[in-house]
């Protein structure tokens, strides 16, 4: 093999392996619909964690979901950093959960109270539907959902 096709291998091979993953964060900004969702983590210092090694499922409010809320209240929540952070870790749940593995029944989330999660007729999360699951990410899984979860 000459040195110029080796070259040529070897800027190709880096390529195809430097694509770099996508982890749950970086795959809520692709998607498009998570606008709200990503400044409000950016709000609450959970990026570093939501890029961490994981795996983590989030149940991930669309910004519809976000929408529902009235502007003051969502204003009011993005400014009060303890606060945010609990809402958003209710939405987190240790491990990589596909949709085919939710089960019905009570689920211990990251913030520590749990979530009710119903399958009959579509899966459900505390009654916020579940509206687009299994967004892959390299350490987790995203499933949309269509209503902000507030801890109790």
């Amino acid at each position: 093999m000459t040195m110029k096709k080796l070259l040529i291998a070897t800027a190709v091979a880096a390529a195809a392996f430097g694509v770099q993953a996508k982890d749950i964060v970086d795959t809520a900004v692709a998607a498009g619909n998570f606008k709200t969702l990503v400044a409000a983590l950016k709000a609450a210092d959970l990026v570093p964690t939501l890029k961490g090694a994981g795996p983590f499922t989030v149940f991930a409010p669309t910004d519809d979901a976000f929408a529902k809320i009235p502007k003051a209240d969502l204003d009011a929540l993005l400014k009060d950093k303890a606060k945010l952070k609990a809402v958003l870790t209710y939405h987190v749940v240790p491990g990589k959960v596909m949709s085919t593995d939710l089960k019905a029944g009570n689920v211990k989330t990251v913030q520590g109270s749990e979530v009710m999660v119903n399958t009959m007729g579509g899966a459900m999360v505390n009654g916020a539907k579940v509206v687009a699951a299994d967004v892959a990410a390299d350490n987790g899984v995203i499933h949309a959902i269509d209503t902000v979860l507030m801890p109790k």
